[in-house]
């Protein structure tokens, strides 16, 4: 999850590199550290913290030079600090790595390494890679990473330099994500594209197993084997303009308000003249959608959520089972798969590891699978038998706001698509339902316009320290959605839960100061979910309701009222979100939290 950058140029680096960072700080925030080559050494700069520590050091760190290395970190082995901090360096000080990942035999390598002489200073697995590199070091970087790396179980994206090879970057990737981005007479390293767009849109992503030697006006990628690699840069689909607040006071409060287009972008031209779906990704696709008999969405955290919606759509508009698993939970019960069987993974990096792996699995036991993603040619993207691209635009804030959304109407494609495939679902339908979704950018604009009673409600309860939010049917995974975003920005125990089951457990809980909100837009279990909310008042818990605007009786059996507008029942999840959203929001904001960047979580989550 940690964020990486390199530079190598004819520009002084440490700003440029502090200046990457600063678009990356949303995957790790726990330490940051810049590595420079000066022209006689490494010259090396660390600190605990968020990047303003570090930031207010930079006046003193060495100017000089053009090649260097940084890093933003996620802590995972060894807490945060200055000595876990990276970049690391190898006994001689000769050698520095900045690395994203887990290197899951780093004991076994320490064990050996420290046999051998050399002494360590964090309590990393990073910093054996230093090391590594140091003992394959015969003149050429290149080579003595590829070796080094040879010996390396688990997942890295890394970047190495050397004093003893100045000019020279070299980077490697295997189930952590590193871009190459190609500028005029300079070339960059990153963990994610944002990091390169104030200087090129040009980049090249390196595919698992392959290193990439960089210099001032040239680069090469090469296999693990040592075979060289050809591949041509792609256009980055995003500018400077996409990481800034816009005016905003936070980017989450920004990408929540960008959500309406968020979503026409993401049902962009996907409905031809004739009436037909056309998703433009999945035309070339290795999939016989005919065939399938079963469908396994395989996801974590908001995209779990977004996969559970898409069992209530997809098993509504055709016969096909459809199943829900854990990305985390799928892979190490070894689920039985066969070719009839499609596998979707939802991500909004495209580099979930733990989904990547459940990916791997299915292509291993012959199942088909299928990518829901953000990002351009990301890892999911590329190993999926097909994908199709939410066009959400960048999100820096860590909680999900406008690529979950994004992800609903991806959803929603894929039920008319495979409808369409397979015989199920009129023309007819399609179109008109297509229609339905474009119109529903209307209704999220009005959430975001009408937003008083979400202010009174957050300014009432902000100081309680749970909540329980309670849903039926569609509206089930939008509580467990509603509970996770709040829990993420503020740090109040929430949950989600089934309204029919609260009383197997959770109405223990219920006391005054315990508030419930209840998602009860009109629809067809709307009395069902009323009783719920007797059985909350008889425990005095106070309770709010978040209804169909224009329905004037849920006032009278609940304590507060936020209406959103009416849609219809299987769309309900579009105008919920947003509203749920920015409930958590100012719930958070009056318990003075950090929204962009709450604590101990990372956007990206590359390792297991």
């Amino acid at each position: 999850m940690c964020g990486i950058v390199g530079y190598i140029g004819d520009r002084a680096v440490a700003q440029i590199l502090f200046q990457g960072l600063r678009r990356l700080e949303y995957r790790g925030y726990d330490s940051a550290g810049i590595a420079v080559y000066d022209g006689e050494r490494i010259a090396l700069l660390k600190r605990k913290g968020n990047l303003d520590n570090l930031e207010s050091h930079l006046g003193w760190f060495s100017q000089g030079g053009n090649t260097g290395i940084a890093h933003t970190r996620w802590a995972t082995h060894g807490p945060p600090s200055m000595e876990n901090a990276h970049p690391h360096l190898d006994c001689g000080e000769e050698i520095a790595v900045a690395h994203n990942g887990i290197i899951e035999n780093f004991h076994e390598l320490r064990e050996g390494l420290e046999a051998r002489g050399h002494s360590f200073r964090s309590q990393t697995d990073s910093e054996v890679i230093a090391h590594l590199v140091e003992e394959n070091y015969e003149g050429d970087l290149l080579e003595a990473a590829r070796r080094a790396l040879q010996e390396v179980e688990g997942a890295y994206a890394l970047v190495l330099m050397s004093s003893r090879e100045p000019g020279v970057l070299v980077g490697a990737r295997k189930d952590s994500p590193l871009v190459l981005g190609v500028g005029k007479d300079e070339n960059f390293l990153a963990s994610a594209t944002p990091a390169l767009l104030d200087s090129t849109r040009k980049a090249v992503a390196l595919e698992n197993g392959e290193l990439v030697r960089i210099t001032r006006d040239d680069w090469k990628i090469i296999d693990l084997e040592g075979r060289k690699v050809e591949r041509s840069p792609f256009e980055v689909p995003f500018d400077v303009s996409a990481v800034e607040k816009g005016g905003y006071e936070d980017f989450m409060l920004k990408e929540i308000c960008e959500q309406p287009q968020a979503w026409i972008d993401t049902l962009r031209g996907r409905l031809t003249k004739s009436g037909s779906l056309r998703i433009e990704e999945l035309e070339d696709a290795a999939i016989d959608f005919r065939d399938i008999t079963r469908i396994i969405f395989v996801s974590c955290g908001t995209s779990y959520h977004a996969s559970l919606l898409a069992r209530y759509i997809i098993e509504t508009w055709m016969d096909i089972p459809v199943e829900v698993d854990i990305a985390s939970e799928f892979y190490y019960r070894e689920p039985r798969l066969d070719p009839s069987c499609l596998v979707v993974a939802v991500s909004q990096s495209g580099e979930t590891l733990d989904t990547m792996s459940a990916v791997r699995w299915a292509t291993r036991s012959g199942a088909p699978t299928l990518a829901i993603v953000n990002i351009v040619g990301s890892m999911m993207a590329r190993e999926s038998d097909g994908v199709i691209y939410t066009h959400a635009g960048l999100e820096v804030g860590v909680a999900a706001t406008k690529t979950f959304l994004s992800q609903i109407a991806a959803v929603y494609l894929l039920g008319l698509y495979l409808g369409q495939e397979r015989g199920l679902l009129e023309e007819g339908f399609i179109k008109e339902t297509f229609c339905e979704l474009e119109g529903l950018s209307g209704k999220i604009v009005e959430v975001l316009e009408d937003t008083e009673a979400v202010v009174r409600c957050a300014d009432k309860y902000c100081r309680c320290e749970d909540f329980l939010f309670l849903g039926r049917n569609i509206n089930y995974p939008m509580a467990m959605e509603a509970a996770l975003k709040l829990k993420e920005i503020s740090y109040i125990h929430a949950e989600g839960y089934p309204a029919g089951e609260m009383k197997h457990g959770p109405i223990a809980l219920l006391h005054p100061g315990f508030p419930v909100v209840a998602l009860i837009p009109k629809d067809s279990i709307y009395d069902k979910v009323r009783n719920n909310i007797e059985e909350v008042r008889a425990r005095q818990a106070p309770v709010i309701a978040v209804a169909t605007r224009g329905d004037r009786e849920v006032a009278e059996f609940c304590d507060e009222t936020i209406y959103v507008p009416e849609v219809k029942a299987h769309f309900n999840p579009v105008v919920l979100a947003p509203t749920l959203q920015l409930l958590a929001y100012n719930i958070a904001k009056l318990r003075g939290c950090n929204v962009d960047q709450p604590r101990n979580l990372a956007k990206t989550v590359t390792v297991e």
